[in-house]
């Protein structure tokens, strides 16, 4: 309430100075009407830029963190080069990376939202597996063609299925057929993020054939890299 008391204070603050500013620019500058009239609309543009500067910033910040890569730092340029990648390919590397970044988050978001994908998320470890498996795929960017099936099939497709039950269960009335689709979409999520899980662990070691096994390994090395520190600022990694 009291926000939109001072938004209400705000605007009528403008409009009481582009009023006073129509009258000087006519009465007392004496200029004619229409030239005026172009002055107190242009003063009251600046007005409205000035008092929006804080959602102009955010929506600026925003654009930063969602929209196109920044110049690659010297020091990250020269690790890529270390590992035999020419320009090209770097550049290939960091937007492909930068693009599993949003949709990481993306999909942390859509976990959040409904206490189903939230039970789901959390027996299968799904959002440090995510983090975890990003941060390992930066380190090791002369592997990425190792990792085609994670980044451009399970995970977009477990985004994608995510959206779809949040889209499903938003449904004001619901009716056996939804239910049954709930049912069948959370199965379907629970795969997806346990073929995640094996993605990761297959990365992580992949000479291991007993899956049982490679499971818990990767819950160990999970406890072993966040021990310390969590696993929220992995996907804050250099690209």
């Amino acid at each position: 309430m009291w926000s939109n008391i001072k938004d209400i204070l705000k605007y009528t603050f403008s409009s009481v100075v582009c009023l006073i500013a129509l009258v000087i620019f006519f009465f007392i500058f004496e200029f004619d009407f229409w030239t005026s009239i172009g002055m107190t609309i242009g003063l009251g543009i600046f007005l409205y830029y000035v008092q929006s500067g804080g959602s102009m910033q955010w929506s600026r910040k925003t654009a930063k963190q969602r929209g196109a890569l920044g110049k690659v730092s010297t020091e990250k340029e020269a690790f890529y080069h270390s590992k035999g990648m020419t320009k090209d390919q770097i550049a290939y590397f960091r937007n492909t990376m930068d693009q599993a970044k949003n949709t990481i988050q993306d999909i942390e978001s859509n976990l959040q939202q409904r206490s189903k994908l939230k039970a789901i998320a959390a027996r299968n470890d799904t959002v440090d597996i995510l983090k975890d498996f990003f941060k390992n795929i930066v380190s090791q960017p002369n592997r990425l063609h190792e990792v085609d099936k994670f980044l451009y099939t399970n995970l977009p497709n477990l985004k994608e299925l995510t959206e779809k039950y949040i889209a499903i269960d938003g449904h004001v009335s619901k009716t056996k057929e939804t239910y049954t689709a709930l049912d069948n979409c959370s199965k379907t999520i629970d795969d997806m993020c346990r073929l995640i899980a094996e993605d990761y662990v297959r990365f992580m070691s992949n000479d291991i054939e007993d899956m049982d096994i490679e499971l818990e390994l990767a819950k160990q090395v999970l406890k072993r890299d966040n021990e310390g520190k969590g696993s929220e600022n992995a996907l804050d990694e250099e690209i």
